[in-house]
Formats: C-alpha cells, sequence, structure tokens
C-alpha cells in the first residue's frame, strides 16, 4: 500500500465526523478543519516508524491535535505496541487503514503515566541490596550479578567453613543476610545441600563455583 492510498480512506473517515479536508497543505499531509475547533493534522506513512513519530512530532509545533496513519499491520507485534506506547506518552493519535476502513488506536492528548509501584520498589531493593557495581552498562548475554545471587555467594563462603552444615538461622546471623533461609530452601544455583531437617551444607557445585 503507497501512502497515497491512504488518504481516500482517512478523508473520508474524517468528513463522517464532520470535517472538511484538504491534503498536502503546507508541510501537513492532511489537515482537517471543523467549525471553530482547533485543526486536525495527519501524517501518512506506509509503517509506523520512528520517522514518522519525529514527523508527527514536529506537527505538534503547530497544532496539538495530530495523528498518524499507516496501514493497519496483519500483525500487531512487540515493537508496533511499544511504539503506540510511545505514541500515547508523546501525545500522538494513530489511525490505521485496511480494505478502506479506518479505526482510531489512540486519540491525541496529554498522557500521564501510572506508576508501577511495585516494579520500581524491586528496582529500589535491588539497588539497595546489591553490594558495589560488579556489573558493565550496555552489555547482553552475560550472566547478571545481582544482589540475590551476592547474598547466595556470602552464604556458600560461610558454609564451606562449616564442615557439619549450619541452620537458616545460623547463617542469617553469621552473614547479616534476612533472607538466608529463603535462598538455602530455593538453592537457585545448586550450590547448597539439605542433608538434615533444619540444616544446610555446601554442595560439591557450590564447591565448584567458590574454586572458580
Amino acid at each position: 500500500m503507497r501512502e497515497a492510498d491512504l488518504y481516500p480512506p482517512v478523508k473520508a473517515f474524517l468528513e463522517f465526523q464532520g470535517y472538511t479536508v484538504k491534503a498536502e497543505v503546507g508541510a501537513a499531509d492532511v489537515m482537517a478543519c471543523r467549525g471553530d475547533e482547533p485543526p486536525v493534522i495527519v501524517e501518512l506513512k506506509t509503517a509506523l516508524s520512528l520517522t514518522l513519530i519525529l514527523q508527527g512530532v514536529a506537527r505538534q509545533g503547530l497544532f496539538d491535535h495530530v495523528y498518524l496513519a499507516v496501514p493497519q499491520p496483519r500483525k500487531w507485534t512487540h515493537r508496533y505496541r511499544d511504539l503506540s506506547a510511545l505514541l500515547r506518552r508523546l501525545g500522538l493519535g494513530l489511525l490505521t487503514v485496511r480494505d478502506g476502513e479506518v479505526e482510531a488506536h489512540l486519540d491525541p492528548g496529554t498522557y500521564q503515566p501510572r506508576k508501577n509501584a511495585a516494579k520500581a520498589g524491586r528496582l529500589l531493593r535491588e539497588f539497595q541490596r546489591r553490594e558495589g557495581d560488579p556489573n558493565i552498562g550496555g552489555t547482553s548475554g552475560i550472566k547478571r550479578m545481582t544482589a540475590y545471587r551476592q547474598d547466595a555467594i556470602r552464604l556458600a563462603r560461610v558454609l564451606a567453613g562449616m564442615p557439619d552444615g549450619g541452620s537458616p538461622a545460623l547463617l542469617a546471623k553469621a552473614t547479616g543476610i534476612a533472607r538466608a533461609g529463603v535462598i538455602l530452601r530455593d538453592n537457585h544455583y545448586g550450590w547448597f545441600d539439605h542433608p538434615a531437617r533444619g540444616r544446610y551444607a555446601l554442595s560439591l557445585a557450590g564447591r565448584a563455583m567458590l574454586a572458580a
């Protein structure tokens, strides 16, 4: 579908709502006016892209009500959903066209994101619990050092000096790790053995990790 193919259905969509619509008015692909209301601008592109979004942002320097119009994708991928979320943050509207029909997905407007308090709390706790700065920003495909992993390593080091093992309470006191019992029970890395009720010891995998 060409950009020009988007214009007739977008024009009809706006005219049905009482707008007078004209194409290629100055820098705007589509401009629509209705009575004394603020004008509506629509920018047309064959795909939702950063180039189109920047074009929409530029049009916001002229008028508040700016839509982006693209062909309806066969499937809404994560990329399209992420870009749609960006449009919402920027206050841009989104129209899609399929088989001559227009669907409005977003209307222009001021967006106030709803904060995810639970996720924000987890990030803050991770920051506060992590010792030092063991990772390198911008890297990928490598194992991350988390506060949880750091605590597990500390427990393994203490257990290495306990031939008979120790209880979660004893290890929590020795390391200062309040969640020692949870880490030992979960045994996420396979570093701990549980030879008896209420007692933990270092596993062969744990010894290999410390020796590495």
